[in-house]
């Protein structure tokens, strides 16, 4: 859906921020729609390399480099066409992040949008901002000057499943589009609390922890 309403199209420079299941997929998506190059962001290594090696896609550390001067050096100097933010409320990268959760402290805001910000500083004039990523309720310094004078597209939603279920299981068959990687921990329901603490510290190389009763 994020390379969907992302309004990817052939030959396209994608940027996704976050290399979750979720950013996974929506690069994955990218390159299937014919992006000419798809690059994810990430800090955690484990997770850019399983990018790479079952997606397919370019990745970036944010805390090792540059990311507005990577992605215009990788764009030809005008930024990604399309930019697809998969991190959500949680984003943390840099020194905004402090800021952040500063304000969340204080309730000033509810969730922390730095990687939201930097998709739209980074997206090329004319482009396309798309957010998967979860958001409850308030943020700060939200760049919508940018959005304007850039021209930007910005668009959002929760995952459409009855428009995008149905396709997404014929691609799977035909063997274009593979999750299996995704299921990095599957576990009884007895480990649930294990399972969301591996996943939300993003220990032991966790993607997604998946729970089958009577295992």
């Amino acid at each position: 859906m994020g390379a969907d309403l992302g309004g990817v199209k052939p030959g396209d420079v994608v940027a996704v921020w976050g290399c979750g299941a979720v950013g996974q997929m929506a690069a994955r998506a990218a390159i299937l729609l014919g992006a000419g190059r798809v690059i994810a962001i990430d800090r955690f290594e484990y997770r850019p390399d399983v990018t790479r090696r079952h997606v397919g896609a370019e990745t970036l550390n944010y805390e090792k480099t540059d990311i507005d001067a990577e992605l215009r050096e990788m764009s030809g100097g005008r930024g990604p066409d399309v930019c697809i933010e998969a991190v959500g409320m949680e984003a943390h990268p840099g020194t905004q992040q402090l800021y952040d959760q500063a304000k969340q402290q204080l309730r000033l805001q509810t969730d922390r949008s730095a990687a939201v910000r930097q998709a739209i500083q980074a997206c090329r004039k004319g482009g396309s901002v798309f957010v998967p990523g979860v958001f409850a309720g308030f943020v700060d310094k939200f760049p919508l000057g940018a959005v304007m004078n850039k021209g930007l597209t910005l668009r959002s939603a929760q995952q459409h499943g009855h428009r995008y279920i149905p396709m997404r299981l014929e691609r799977m068959e035909r063997g274009e589009l593979k999750t299996a990687h995704l299921a990095t921990h599957i576990m009884s329901l007895d480990d649930g609390p294990k399972g969301y603490h591996l996943f939300k510290e993003k220990l032991d190389g966790c993607v997604r922890a998946v729970f089958q009763p009577g295992r």
